[in-house]
């Protein structure tokens, strides 16, 4: 492979010290990776310079190298050559999937480790609360622990003080407004009912905390005109690779209202074709619906698969199309939506994909289905997520409404 590469230089990479030996392989794993040949080119030189970093470190086989090595290789490249420093990272992680890269010892958990850990702990085993609910709320506790500058001493949570608690949601509030703020808020007090209830800090301290005001419903769905749906997907350029995986994306969003995690998690098995039918498991509900595949959604997904090359033993349906290759994240979707939308050149205000769901759901609405129905197809656990889409529909509402009394007085009287 790497004579493909560097037809008249590949002896050079070959002899490298410490990374000589895996060159070739490197080189045939850049290709897989879906980087093109001039990006290969650029990453084996880089890797050449990591190599002489390690012959300078006095690293000697391939089996020296460890995680501390490369992580003080990114650093000297992000001083000297800060453009160049991501291909330390490239070079790692193409190591460690092979299986060369020696792993560093874990530090034992400092105290802000360990006292986050046990409250997550008891959010997993005693509250039973979603793995990305445990995470997303020992961030906030290790972030608060930090900003106290907690160190594990005895009773030092003991002199906790409202005002300390309020210092950390101001720090919080420089980033987050009145409705980021919610979550972080909650998170804190069930923290400080913990270590109240463990005699670790003052008992109450959870009810002194001031929570942002937010109205309930106070903002409308974000909703599109079902006729600009239909003429952003229009707008997408079908000929090329990127227009014809995104097309058959947004498609499936505007068609069955799925979120953009449950679009980048569908696999090749949760597409029926014989028997028509489109099998989504709902992220936040983790339930599993069928839906009928419907012949505009199943043709775009058809001529993505079929004109797309696919690369690697991935499962899932859409991938990525620029190195490094892998699967997409939700992120991946929003960024795409975002760079459609501008080349559209609709009137569309909304950043974030989640539009076209709203959108979605009041067509439905429109049309005449049911609340019920609705809330079933879009995954909502509760019917009073569902009732926010009967705000959007503003022409019906106005045919309920009564009529104003006329201010004119009765003929006869006067007014006194």
């Amino acid at each position: 492979m790497i004579t493909q590469i560097f037809p008249q230089d590949s002896h050079r990479y070959l002899s490298l010290p410490v990374l000589g030996p895996l060159m070739d392989r490197y080189a045939g794993w850049l290709q897989e990776q879906r980087y093109t040949w001039r990006s290969t080119r650029y990453e084996m030189r880089m890797a050449a310079h990591a190599a002489t970093y390690l012959r300078r470190r006095a690293v000697q086989r391939i089996e020296d190298v460890s995680e501390q090595h490369l992580a003080a290789c990114h650093l000297l490249f992000r001083r000297k050559f800060p453009e160049e420093a991501g291909s330390v990272r490239v070079l790692a992680r193409f190591l460690d999937e092979s299986g060369c890269l020696k792993k560093s010892s874990v530090p034992p958990p400092g105290p802000v480790d360990t006292l986050a850990g046990a409250f997550m702990a008891h959010l997993r085993e005693v509250r039973g609360y979603a793995p990305s609910t445990v995470q997303r709320q020992g961030h906030i506790v290790a972030e608060f622990l930090t900003w106290l500058r907690f160190k594990g001493v005895p009773d030092e949570l003991a002199s906790l003080r409202a005002i300390d608690i309020e210092g950390f949601v101001r720090h919080l509030g420089r980033r987050m407004g009145r409705v980021g703020l919610q979550k972080p808020i909650a998170t804190l007090r069930g923290f400080l009912r913990f270590l109240a209830a463990g005699g670790v800090a003052p008992a109450g301290l959870d009810g002194m905390i001031d929570t942002p005001r937010v109205y309930r419903q106070e903002q409308l769905p974000r909703s599109l005109p079902w006729s600009t749906v239909a003429s952003f997907l229009g707008s997408i350029d079908r000929d090329s690779t990127i227009g014809k995986r995104d097309y058959a994306i947004f498609s499936l969003i505007a068609t069955y209202g799925l979120r953009a995690c449950d679009v980048v998690a569908l696999t090749l098995d949760d597409i029926l074709w014989r028997g028509g039918r489109l099998r989504i498991r709902q992220s936040k509900t983790g339930h599993a619906v069928e839906l009928p595949l419907t012949n505009a959604v199943g043709s775009a997904i058809h001529d993505y698969l079929a004109k797309v090359p696919r690369y690697g033993a991935y499962r899932q349906v859409f991938l990525r199309l620029k190195a490094p290759g892998g699967t997409l994240k939700p992120t991946a979707v929003i960024e795409a939506f975002q760079a459609w939308s501008m080349r559209s050149g609709l009137e569309i205000p909304f950043k974030g994909v989640h539009c076209l769901r709203h959108s979605y759901a009041l067509h439905l609405l429109r049309q005449g289905l049911p609340l019920k129905t609705i809330g079933d197809l879009l995954g909502h656990q509760s019917p009073e997520s569902t009732t926010v889409y009967l705000r959007l529909a503003t022409e019906d509402l106005r045919t309920v409404a009564l009529p104003v009394p006329s201010s004119a007085r009765p003929h006869g009287k006067e007014g006194r």
